[in-house]
């Protein structure tokens, strides 16, 4: 089966919602309004527009070019036969296949062709298609990303390296200036690193334990035990992502790679950004972009996002997005055969009537409409008679209580101030005794004496005498550490031994909080 990106049938202007569906997880969400947010179970609603994506492990993809002199009308019968030929697709299965055409200043036309098996999207889909009757859009999972570009949330400029994490697969994907390049799955989906971390301890660790350190904790984990696993894993995948780095340099003639994005459906896995810019000497940062789009929750799957995005960019203009729906809604009531022929019939039995339905209806129409009228306008004017006496006593109403409102507010204003005023005196005010006890126990606990004492407010100045001057430094530190939430600064400016009797003197600061 070989589709057009022009795959819709029906006017969107109908389209209030729209509903983003991850078939892998069976994670459901809905853009209504102006919030995103989950949705519990799927329904038929004709205002929703129901998007999907194929993860790149479900599909094919490649380019292929096509001779200029052959017709438009040919080219996607060309296309299908290249398909078949170039990539060697079964003869006796079914496929989808969409295509869209790249700039190309060369004598043939170059298209990117992805392909999938009609009994894979049945699988993956027919089960949510019995709940919603359509699903609108399914995008290829690495052509999300095109949205970023479209929606100027990344410049267009340079070549840029996705990275994502899904339960199911992980993908690589490159863009150069902003236009799709090259896209390729990895054997690292999250599954498969917490099924490879298990093998690595020699036993089945807890799932819900291990998922809890990688998205809090990722690769800088306390426990030596997972960090040193992680780092292992990753470093298997940062090899296989390198060498899928070389061949799309040489393929597509890459000076290099400006930016790496790296992302799971798990949310940012702390560490990873430094990790890959360390392994691989390219820039890396967290895949999670600011949509500005308004949700409740800590963090939602970047993919989702990116369907709402993508949605809009379609109802826009549909022939900028590639679409592999099989399950596309019907065409609107006026487009269908059978629509047409009933507005047919209806319209040429309207017309023979027209004529004498029209003075016949006019008439009782005219009558009734004065009756109405005239019963409408006695029923008015006792209405607005009765509510301009009720808006009369309102106003004076509004008017008494407004004043006593400014006498009260006036009454709750001196008595406020005179409350925070002994509330600054009662709860505030710090007791020195208080303070000066503390600081006589810890001079007695490290055999420190005082000669001479000051204080100014918060401030004490402590003249220190002691027969070792580490006593004067570990006297200090303690108090720093047993007391840093009672004290804005502890200060000595000099330690100095007196050479009339050998002992260490010291002018201390602490400043309380």
């Amino acid at each position: 089966m070989f589709l057009n990106k022009n795959g819709s049938s029906e006017s969107q202007s109908a389209i209030k919602n729209i509903v983003t569906l991850n078939a892998y997880t069976g994670k459901y969400y809905i853009f209504k309004g102006d919030k995103f947010q989950p949705l519990k179970k799927l329904t038929f609603d004709k205002s929703n527009f129901v998007t999907s994506y194929l993860s790149n492990k479900d599909f094919i993809t490649t380019t292929t070019l096509v001779s200029r002199s052959i017709p438009q009308e040919d080219i996607a019968d060309i296309l299908e036969i290249k398909a078949y030929e170039e990539l060697g697709l079964d003869q006796a299965k079914d496929y989808v296949i969409s295509s869209y055409e790249t700039e190309n200043a060369g004598d043939e036309r170059e298209f990117h062709l992805f392909i999938a098996e009609t009994e894979v999207l049945n699988e993956l889909y027919l089960p949510i298609k019995q709940e919603t009757k359509y699903l609108d859009l399914i995008v290829p999972a690495p052509l999300l990303f095109k949205a970023l570009y479209t929606r100027e949330i990344l410049t267009d400029n340079g070549v840029h390296c996705f990275v994502y994490f899904t339960k199911n697969d992980a993908f690589v994907t490159f863009y150069g200036n902003g236009e799709y390049l090259y896209s390729k799955s990895i054997e690292f989906s999250m599954e498969q690193i917490y099924e490879k971390f298990c093998e690595i301890e020699g036993e089945q660790v807890d799932r819900n334990e291990f998922f809890s350190v990688l998205e809090t904790e990722g690769l800088k984990a306390t426990d030596s035990k997972y960090q040193q696993n992680f780092m292992k894993i990753f470093g298997e995948i940062f090899i296989t992502i390198n060498d899928i780095i070389i061949y799309t340099k040489r393929a597509f003639q890459l000076d290099g790679i400006d930016h790496m994005y790296i992302g799971s459906v798990q949310g940012p896995i702390v560490g990873l950004d430094e990790y890959s810019h360390n392994y691989l000497g390219l820039p890396s940062a967290d895949f999670n972009f600011d949509y500005n789009i308004n949700n409740d929750e800590w963090y939602t799957d970047q993919l989702q996002y990116l369907m709402v995005l993508t949605s809009m960019i379609y109802m826009e203009d549909e022939s900028s997005v590639l679409n592999l729906t099989m399950f596309p809604r019907p065409p609107a009531f006026v487009n269908r055969a059978s629509g047409q022929f009933i507005i047919a019939t209806f319209a040429a039995i309207s017309i023979g009537l027209a004529y004498p339905l029209y003075h016949l209806v006019s008439s009782y129409a005219n009558d009734a409409k004065s009756y109405a009228l005239a019963v409408k306008d006695k029923e008015l004017k006792a209405e607005a008679s009765k509510y301009k006496k009720i808006i009369g006593a309102k106003k004076a109403e509004i008017s008494r209580l407004d004043k006593e409102l400014n006498r009260l507010a006036q009454l709750y204003g001196g008595k406020t101030k005179t409350l925070k005023s002994i509330y600054k005196e009662k709860v505030d005010y710090r007791l020195k005794s208080e303070l000066f006890y503390i600081i006589a126990e810890e001079l007695n606990r490290f055999d420190v004496y005082v000669d001479r004492i000051f204080t100014k407010e918060d401030t004490l100045w402590l003249s220190l005498v002691s027969s070792d001057d580490r006593k004067l430094t570990e006297l200090i530190k303690h108090i720093s550490d047993t007391y840093f939430e009672k004290i804005k600064e502890i200060d000595i400016a000099l330690i100095e031994k007196d050479p009339t009797n050998k002992h260490y003197r010291g002018l201390l600061k602490v400043e309380f909080r």
